[in-house]
């Protein structure tokens, strides 16, 4: 079995997707994991989680980084009947040991309950663009439902994780002074909070 991409693989993933993105004048933002270890969660994420601000088709995206830059490339999703392909990253690995990748997941708000990100609430972490931390911890509180609600064995799996990462980003939240109140979440539909 190949061994898993490590958090600094993880931020230059990331980086240079941001980059491809910027240059085709598109904002992104991540989320997911990696969000969560750039605040300072301590699990090391296995994938890149993206959020593009403006646009629908995540196909259109893939595509477009696959295409700028040789690590990136698509493959066949391994879901039967799935009418989409997976964004992976090539990384480096030895000669002979299996080939080493990272998956790279693209989203827009509106999948998944993602909501429309002011560009001007972006934060900076490291130099990548991240969701802000409420609403990111609001995300993992979303996912975590949906992995405990979840028919498929994969899905439960990743419950205990989440509760893992939703008690650091809770701490994190504490420790920085973060609160809910005021007019900080007046950008977010009511039925995600």
């Amino acid at each position: 079995m190949a061994s898993p991409p490590i958090y600094e693989e993880i931020r230059d993933i990331a980086r240079r997707a941001v980059v491809i993105l910027r240059e085709h004048v598109y904002l992104c933002c991540l989320f997911g994991s990696t969000a969560c270890a750039l605040y300072g969660v301590n699990r090391c994420p296995k994938d890149v989680d993206l959020i593009i601000l403006r646009g629908e088709d995540t196909a259109y995206f893939k595509q477009l980084l696959a295409d700028s830059d040789d690590p990136f490339y698509l493959a066949p999703s391994r879901r039967r009947n799935a009418g989409y392909k997976v964004l992976w990253y090539r990384l480096p690995s030895p000669a002979g040991s299996p080939r080493r990748k990272c998956k790279v997941d693209i989203l827009v708000p509106g999948i998944l309950n993602i909501p429309n990100i002011p560009p001007w609430l972006i934060k900076h972490k490291l130099g990548l663009p991240v969701m802000s931390l409420l609403p990111l911890l609001m995300m993992k509180l979303q996912g975590w439902t949906d992995h405990r609600d979840s028919r498929r064995s994969d899905f439960q799996a990743k419950q205990h994780v989440d509760v893992e990462d939703i008690e650091e980003l809770l701490s994190i939240a504490c420790r920085t002074g973060t609160c809910i109140g005021g007019h900080s979440l007046n950008w977010l539909p009511s039925d995600f909070i």
